[in-house]
C-alpha cells in the first residue's frame, strides 16, 4: 500500500495512506521517546505504519506509547499487529472507550449494532458490516486508561497533553503540543462531513453527544491552534483552523434545525424516515449515510429531555413526535 510520511511540526510525523474513498492518517511523535497515535485497521500497521517508522529510522520495538484516540475500527483495528511489533509499548485510551477498544464483539454490538434496531433504512449494508468485522484483528486490552489532562514528555522539546474531546465518542482523546500550537484531533471535529479524494463531502459526521461535540469544538477554538491534525482531512493550518471549527458548530445547528422542522407537523417520525428527509438537505451523503442517524438521535434525545418531544411507547421501529404537535 502506498503511503507518505511528512514532518508537519517538529517531532510530529503524519503517516498518510488511503482507506476506501478517503484520506487516512496516523501520527508518530518522536523525540527521546516515541508515541504512535492510532493503529488504523488490521492491515495498516504491516502495510503502512511500521514501514513508515523504519523509513524514519525508528525500530518499532523502541515504541513507548500507543494512544488510541477513540473506539472506531479504523483507529484501533491494528492494535494486535502493533502489539506484536512493539511488545513493550503501553497502549492508552480514554477510560470511557477502553471496553470497546478491547472487545470486538462488544463494539460491534453496542457502537455499530444499534442502528439495526431502527429498521433497515437506518442500518449499515451487509458489505459495511463485513468490513467492520475484518477491520479489527484479535482483541488487545488497553493497558492504561486516561481521562484527559495527562502529559507525555517525549523529549526536551516535545511534550504533549491529552485532551478529552467527547462527542464523536464518549472517550475521544486528542493531543495538544504547545510549542508548535498543534492539536491532534483525529475525528473529534468533522466540519460538515468527510471528504473523498477529490474533496467532495461523502460521509456524515458520526456524533452521539451533540452538547459534548460542541463543547469539544469550542475548547479547541479557545486553544487557537496554529495547526489541526485529523485522520481524514489534509493538514489544516492558519485561518482555516477556526473556519473548520466554525463549520463543525454550524453543521450541528443545521442538523438541529432540520430535525426540528421535520417534527413540526406533529406526525410520528422514525430514524429511517428522518434520514431519508435530512440526507438530501444536509449532504447528500453516499458513504455510510446511516451514520447521520447518530446526530439525529442525539438531538431527539435532547428534545425529549427538554419536554419538547416524546418517545412513542411500543413503536417498532422506535418513533418520536413533538409534544402537542409543536417543536
Amino acid at each position: 500500500m502506498d503511503y507518505t510520511t511528512t514532518e508537519v511540526a517538529p517531532g510530529i510525523y503524519r503517516i498518510e495512506s488511503i482507506l476506501g474513498p478517503r484520506p487516512f492518517a496516523q501520527y508518530l511523535l518522536w523525540g527521546e521517546r516515541a508515541l504512535l497515535v492510532d493503529t488504523g485497521v488490521a492491515e495498516t500497521p504491516d502495510e503502512v505504519i511500521l514501514p513508515a517508522m523504519r523509513d524514519l529510522g525508528l525500530d518499532p520495538i523502541e515504541l513507548d506509547y500507543v494512544l488510541i484516540t477513540h473506539a472506531d475500527a479504523d483507529h484501533f483495528g491494528g492494535n494486535a499487529a502493533v502489539r506484536h511489533a512493539a511488545p513493550r509499548a503501553v497502549i492508552c485510551s480514554h477510560a470511557a472507550d477502553a471496553a470497546w477498544i478491547g472487545d470486538r464483539a462488544r463494539i460491534i454490538r453496542e457502537r455499530y449494532g444499534w442502528y439495526a434496531d431502527h429498521g433497515p433504512e437506518a442500518d449499515y449494508d451487509a458489505a459495511t458490516k463485513a468490513w467492520q468485522q475484518a477491520a479489527m484483528a484479535e482483541d488487545v486490552p488497553v493497558d492504561l486508561h486516561l481521562v484527559g489532562g495527562e502529559r507525555f514528555r517525549l523529549g526536551p522539546a516535545l511534550a504533549v497533553e491529552a485532551l478529552h474531546l467527547p462527542g464523536h465518542t464518549a472517550g475521544h482523546l486528542g493531543l495538544w503540543e504547545p510549542a508548535s500550537r498543534t492539536a491532534i484531533v483525529t475525528d473529534a471535529v468533522l466540519a460538515s462531513g468527510l471528504f473523498d479524494l477529490e474533496g467532495n463531502v461523502i460521509h456524515p459526521p458520526p456524533v452521539f453527544d451533540l452538547a459534548g461535540y460542541e463543547a469539544s469544538a469550542r475548547a479547541l477554538r479557545a486553544l487557537a491552534p496554529a495547526r489541526l491534525l485529523t485522520a481524514h482531512y489534509a493538514v489544516i493550518e492558519g485561518a482555516a483552523v477556526d473556519e473548520f471549527l466554525a463549520e463543525t458548530l454550524s453543521f450541528v445547528g443545521r442538523l438541529r434545525e432540520a430535525t426540528g422542522n421535520a417534527l413540526a407537523g406533529g406526525e410520528a417520525v422514525t430514524l429511517g424516515g428522518l434520514l431519508a428527509r435530512l440526507n438530501p438537505e444536509l449532504g447528500p451523503f453516499t458513504s455510510m449515510p446511516n451514520e447521520l442517524c447518530g446526530m439525529i438521535r442525539a438531538h431527539l434525545q435532547e428534545l425529549v429531555a427538554a419536554g419538547e418531544a416524546e418517545d412513542i411507547a411500543g413503536a417498532s421501529p422506535p418513533a418520536w413526535r413533538a409534544r402537542g404537535g409543536e417543536r
